[in-house]
């Protein structure tokens, strides 16, 4: 290929890769302006609503969130149902002591594994649904509202209610509140805001909630809020035994039954750190990412090839380029990072602090490193060596 050739084709690339991370920077702006946000207070919610929180070895966080709960202002009939599930620290006597009597709360004890097939997490969240529906549990009338949360969420007062009256007010089957996710350490900061920009940047999310297409559904495990008639007419987590990713593939359950669920922006009343450090991250990651993509290693090849082209080629160009390839590379270099910090801002409600600035500046490694962690993971599928909190997660 003749030089003057050579050099039009990297323009061409180049000016492409940029145009792609522009588009999912302009996306994400929209987003920004677009999805609902969680407020209130408002009027207290009449219903029942039963809080299910499943915990493995989570002595450390789960007393907080307990406190979290008893906190909880503007739902009269609150339950608040906590399973200890065979932790091997004193999670259950640090639950004991946090719930302090409080008649709303019961505490469960689990010993067995998960049956054959099932994920801890899901085999967890069916004992605390089948307990909440169980009338010889119950102290009042049925459940109408079934939320699940993770041991790692903090919720400030009114975070339920107002959560609760969101579901109503959208007339959905599933309400996924995104929380603020907290990152401290290099790692988090690099790794963890990619989850909300990963579908702020790609997905039209007030539109795709219209509808009840599966491909394009948005969850957040760590805080969901079902109508539990829904909830049960799909099974509940039945329906998803075995998944790595039990939120998303519940919301397509529901989808796939004609309900509709929604994403809704929670910063004022819901924050987590999911990791505690860059090791816990990588597990954790690991763990679930060789599901992304339809679990299909050519599916996530493609998407990390319109990546590299997006986001590794434009910066290149803007250091090893000259003319109209810099300013392409420029172009694009700069559409992701302002992409990525518009996310950020998306997710925490604030103006990115100097944290996430030197995370955008950094997405190209940032995407390296997801890339990274995606191939370890199905490798370690492969291998049979998949685990979380003690436990093998089969292949």
């Amino acid at each position: 290929m003749r030089p003057a050739a050579r050099d039009e084709l990297w323009s061409r690339a180049v000016a492409a890769g940029a145009g792609i991370s522009l588009g999912c920077a302009a996306l994400t702006v929209w987003n920004r302006k677009t999805l609902p946000r969680l407020s209130g207070p408002g009027a207290p919610v009449t219903e029942a609503v039963t809080v299910c929180v499943p915990a493995r070895d989570e002595a450390e966080r789960l007393p907080a969130l307990i406190a979290d709960l008893r906190a909880q202002t503007g739902i009269p009939r609150l339950r608040i149902l906590v399973l200890d599930d065979a932790s091997t620290d004193d999670t259950a006597e640090r639950a004991r002591r946090a719930i302090d009597g409080d008649p709303r709360c019961t505490l469960l004890r689990g010993t067995a594994q998960p049956p054959r097939g099932w994920t801890g997490k899901a085999a967890a969240c069916r004992v605390l649904a089948d307990t909440a529906a169980d009338p010889a549990r119950r102290t009042g009338s049925a459940d109408e509202i079934l939320i699940f949360l993770d041991a790692d969420i903090r919720l400030a007062p009114g975070a339920l209610a107002a959560a609760a009256a969101e579901l109503r007010d959208r007339d959905v089957a599933l309400l996924s509140p995104w929380p603020e996710q907290q990152a401290r350490t290099v790692a988090e900061r690099l790794i963890q805001p990619l989850l909300c920009w990963s579908w702020a940047s790609t997905l039209p999310v007030r539109s795709a909630d219209r509808g009840t297409l599966t491909s394009t559904v948005v969850a957040c495990g760590q805080f969901l809020v079902f109508d539990a008639a829904a909830y049960r007419a799909i099974g509940g987590h039945t329906a998803v035994a075995g998944s790595a990713t039990e939120d998303l593939d519940i919301a397509r359950a529901l989808r796939r039954a004609g309900y509709r669920t929604a994403l809704v922006a929670a910063h004022r009343f819901a924050r987590t750190r999911m990791y505690g450090d860059g090791s816990e991250l990588a597990a954790g990651y690991r763990r679930w990412l060789w599901s992304a993509y339809g679990g299909s290693v050519s599916g996530g090849l493609a998407v990390g090839v319109v990546a590299g082209w997006a986001y590794w080629l434009p910066p290149l160009a803007a250091v090893l380029g000259r003319g109209r390839v810099r300013r392409w590379g420029l172009l694009g270099y700069g559409a992701a990072v302002a992409g990525r910090l518009t996310a950020r801002g998306l997710e925490t409600g604030r103006a990115p602090g100097p944290g996430d600035l030197a995370a955008a500046v950094s997405h190209p490694a940032g995407v390296a490193g997801y890339f990274l962690l995606w191939a370890r993971s199905h490798r370690d599928r492969r291998r049979n060596a998949l685990t979380w909190k003690g436990r093998p997660l089969g292949a």
